[in-house]
Formats: C-alpha cells, structure tokens, sequence
C-alpha cells in the first residue's frame, strides 16, 4: 500500500441514507484462546485499532479479547446492538479444529461480502503461499460491516490494505448512502 491513507468518505450522507456527521465508528474483537487466558500479550488487535484509526474511523473501541468459539458470536452481536459501523476480528480463521471464527461470524451475518475476503486472502498471496488458507468472512449484520482478519500482525497489515480504500464507501452503503454521481 501507498504511503497516503485515504479517509473513509461516510461523514456525510450522499444520497437517501442518514446522517452520518457522526463519523465512522469500529470495533475491534481479538481471538484467540491463548490471549484472553493471559497465556500471551496481543499484538494483532491493538494494531489494527491503530490501522483503523489511520484509515480515518473516528472512533475505535476494543481490542476486546475473546477466546474462539461461542464468545466470537456474542462478542459481534454485542458489538452490532451496540451500533458500531465497522467491526473487525484478528484470529480464528485458520484451518485448525479450534479455529471457530468464520463459524461465528456466519450466524451473524444477514448476507456476506465475498470479494472483502477473497481480496483479503489474495493481497499478499506471492510473499505468503499461505494467505489463502485464512477461512475469514466479510459481511452486513444489520448497518455493521463485519470483517475476520487473521491474526497475524501481517496478516492484519495486509487486510487493512485491503479494507482501508473502501471502507468508508461501504459504510456509506450500508447505511442507505447513494453511489457518487
């Protein structure tokens, strides 16, 4: 990615859709069994605060530490009551029997965004053959936009590349905004 971070465009309405003076507001969810038992410090989720920050959210909560399974399911459900625009998971989108995540995420979700996470899997394929097993999602849960990162700092850096040019697009979007004209 470019060194010049565009801000996402969803402080304003563009179409039908409300008000959206009140800026973009993203939660981050940590997964990871590990971390929220103290085993280790995470790493991955006070980065990507940090990223969506620069990405121009104007408001970032979290990490909020969960271990996978049915806590990643409360964890967004919480977090979409509680009317965040963005929430974004690092971890449990591996292929082992304990990664859960994309599992969770799916109950969730009133329909998926495809092209989010194929690109997510696809951005940094050459360097890392194995991007590709990341099982994440990316979706609409209500006026949320919901996105399962991995939980590697690379991982989280290569899918904020990703996200950071349409987030503040699909914000809008989801929110009833009109596309520019």
């Amino acid at each position: 990615m470019s060194g010049s971070r565009r801000r996402p465009a969803a402080r304003r309405a563009t179409g039908p859709g409300p008000d959206r003076s009140e800026g973009v507001r993203a939660l981050v969810v940590t997964v990871s069994n590990r971390a929220s038992a103290g085993v280790y410090e995470d790493r991955s989720g006070p980065l990507l605060a940090s990223l969506l920050k620069e990405a121009g959210c104007d408001r970032v909560d979290g990490p909020r530490v969960v271990p996978d399974g049915d806590a990643v399911e409360a964890a967004l459900r919480e977090g979409v009551a509680e009317g965040y625009d963005v929430i974004v998971t690092t971890g449990g989108t591996g292929v082992t029997p304990l990664d859960l995540t994309p599992e969770m995420t799916r109950r969730v979700l009133d329909r998926e965004i495809p092209g989010i996470a194929e690109a997510v899997r696809q951005v940094n394929r050459e360097k890392v053959p194995t991007s590709i097993l990341s099982r994440g999602l990316a979706g609409q849960a209500g006026t949320t936009l919901v996105v399962n990162l991995p939980g590697s700092s690379g991982g989280v850096r290569d899918g904020m590349a990703v996200l950071t040019p349409i987030l503040g697009h699909v914000v809008d979007q989801i929110h009833g905004g009109d596309h520019a004209r």
